[in-house]
């Protein structure tokens, strides 16, 4: 077609999205790439397939080499809507790629790092924070607990307040073996407890191995307590003799794991797990000499010979960590004392029986009239059982001390007999063999 001069030049339908049907002359109305920025060859464009900055928006720019490029299309439609397909591209992204990001005003602050402890801090503070010291009295084989305070505590009951107590517990271990608690104080989020809980029959080993973890519950008359937040100190951290005072945020519940005392058959125990960060590794204990350390206690044994009395004085002061024997979870254990060999059989000695308890404080002193140089001839035999009622009592441990011992045993035995008129206090772990010819009770 030939154009007069001062004619327009005739625009082709595929270049527009509708026409104005309207009767007269055709009216194109504006393309749909008006309303999206054109760039030239070879710049790229925002968030589109080269991902490069995206100037700033106006009209769009067609560069000379654009009237040549659509004539070269030769009107193929398919390549129209590539070209749409080209501006959307612009603004949303290619497809199948996340949308384009806005234009940045600036450049963007490097993120900070962040801080582990810091991670935590506000889950930590929600639960509340705990004062309390720990000290080892290696003398005596003690661990003291004074727990003092607490602040900020979770509110567990609906009047937004919580009854608040704190536990002990010594892992690994039977949890009623090892279990301590205050009091508890009612209503309140800010516990003043001041109170002092003691382990008997600590030793430096346990002092390596065993951890302590310490939970603050609420108490509830009509269900079950609830769970408020704990911490757990490996006793490893403890110099002996020395108070170490702690404040500590509360953490959530940890799961109780390493190792313990399996099922007493040895059938059906779980496979080993991993040690959390939290538990120290135990090193490797001799079955043969401890074999029931966790399972079967220890006891707290005096010895004196008395010049005054002729006659050795034998003290069963206190028992700590018996193995549980009836259905509750708990012991009524009560202690026998023989000196052997005793052809007359009069040398049994029994203390009294001590109800629900697996850590019973006797305190109960017997005397064996028997000359200073025979002692080295005679054995003691020192046996704990549970009393039940209507039926045979059970075995829950027993030690022999004398010339045929081992170890501390026989340390205590030759410290008794070198030192007259002097009290020795020792713990000695309890065996699950019935010593000598004690058969039953």
């Amino acid at each position: 077609m030939t154009l007069r001069k001062g004619d327009k030049t005739p625009i082709s339908i595929q270049e527009h999205m509708a026409i104005d049907v309207c009767p007269g002359p055709i009216k194109p109305i504006k393309q749909i790439s008006d309303y999206f920025p054109r760039f030239p060859r070879g710049l790229p464009a925002a968030g589109g397939r080269s991902g490069g900055p995206r100037p700033a928006a106006g009209p769009p720019a067609v560069g000379p080499a654009e009237p040549a490029r659509r004539r070269r299309r030769g009107g193929d439609e398919s390549d129209e809507e590539d070209d749409d397909d080209d501006d959307v591209d612009r603004l949303f992204g290619a497809r199948g790629a996340t949308p384009a990001q806005p234009p940045a005003k600036c450049p963007a602050a490097p993120e900070e790092p962040v801080d582990p402890e810091g991670y935590e801090s506000d889950d930590c503070t929600a639960l509340g924070t705990l004062d309390f010291s720990l000290l080892y009295d290696q003398e005596n084989n003690a661990l003291h607990c004074t727990i003092s305070k607490a602040k900020g505590l979770k509110p567990m009951d609906h009047n937004g307040l919580a009854d608040p107590y704190v536990k002990l517990h010594l892992l690994p271990g039977a949890s009623k073996a090892n279990k301590l608690r205050t009091k508890t104080l009612r209503n309140t989020l800010n516990p003043t407890w001041n109170e002092t809980l003691t382990y008997y029959g600590i030793t430096d080993e346990d002092m390596l191995r065993k951890t302590l973890r310490i939970s603050v519950c609420d108490e509830d008359k009509f269900r079950h307590n609830e769970f408020i937040g704990e911490t757990r100190i490996p006793l490893k951290k403890l110099k002996p003799n020395q108070t170490k005072s702690f404040s500590i945020c509360l953490e959530k519940q940890l799961p109780v794991s390493g190792p313990g005392p399996g099922p007493r058959s040895g059938l059906g125990s779980p496979p080993p797990r991993a040690a959390p960060h939290w538990a120290p590794l135990p090193p490797q204990i001799d079955k043969t000499e401890d074999k029931s350390l966790e399972e079967r206690g220890r006891i707290l044994i005096s010895l004196k010979y008395s010049s005054q009395k002729q006659g050795l004085l034998v003290g069963i002061v206190r028992c700590a960590h018996l193995a549980a024997m009836d259905a509750n979870g708990y012991s009524d254990p009560y202690v026998k004392t023989y000196l052997k060999p005793d052809e007359d059989k009069k040398s049994k000695h029994k203390t009294a029986v001590k109800k629900k308890t697996l850590n019973p404080e006797f305190n109960e002193e017997f005397c064996y009239e028997i000359k200073h140089g025979d002692l080295a001839k005679k054995t003691l035999e020192v046996t704990v059982w549970d009393y039940d009622i209507g039926k045979s009592n059970d075995f829950i441990g027993g030690v022999v001390l004398g010339i045929n011992a081992k170890g501390e045993r026989l340390k205590h035995w030759f410290d008794c007999l070198k030192n007259k008129d002097k009290k020795i206090e020792r713990w000695h772990t309890l065996t699950n063999e019935l010593p000598g010819a004690v058969l039953s009770d």
